[in-house]
C-alpha cells in the first residue's frame, strides 16, 4: 500500500511541475499581447466614462453641428453605418457561439 501512495505522490509532483512549466510558457507567450490588451482596457474605460457623462458627448456633437453641419452629417452617416455593421457582426457571432 505504501508503494502505491509513493507512486501517486511521485506522479502528483511530476504533474504539478508540468503544470507550472506550462503556466510559465503561457505567460511568456502572452506577454506580447499585454500592450494590446492594455490599450483595449483604456479604450473600454474611455467608453465607460463617456457613458457616464453623456452631456460631454452632446456638447461635442452640438459644437460639431454648429461649426460644420455638412461634415457633421457625413460623420453621422459613417457612424451609423459602422454601428449597424458592428451590431450585425455581433449578432452573427452570437448565433455561431
Amino acid at each position: 500500500m505504501n508503494s502505491r501512495l509513493l507512486d501517486l505522490a511521485t506522479r502528483h509532483g511530476a504533474l504539478k511541475a508540468r503544470i507550472d512549466a506550462q503556466r510559465l510558457r503561457l505567460a511568456q507567450d502572452a506577454e506580447p499581447l499585454a500592450r494590446v490588451l492594455a490599450g483595449a482596457d483604456k479604450a473600454c474605460a474611455g467608453v465607460d466614462w463617456l457613458k457616464q457623462h453623456p452631456a460631454v458627448v452632446g456638447a461635442g456633437v452640438a459644437v460639431l453641428v454648429v461649426a460644420r453641419p455638412k461634415r457633421a452629417w457625413r460623420w453621422a452617416t459613417r457612424a451609423w453605418v459602422a454601428w449597424r455593421g458592428w451590431t450585425s457582426l455581433k449578432n452573427s457571432l452570437e448565433k455561431v457561439g
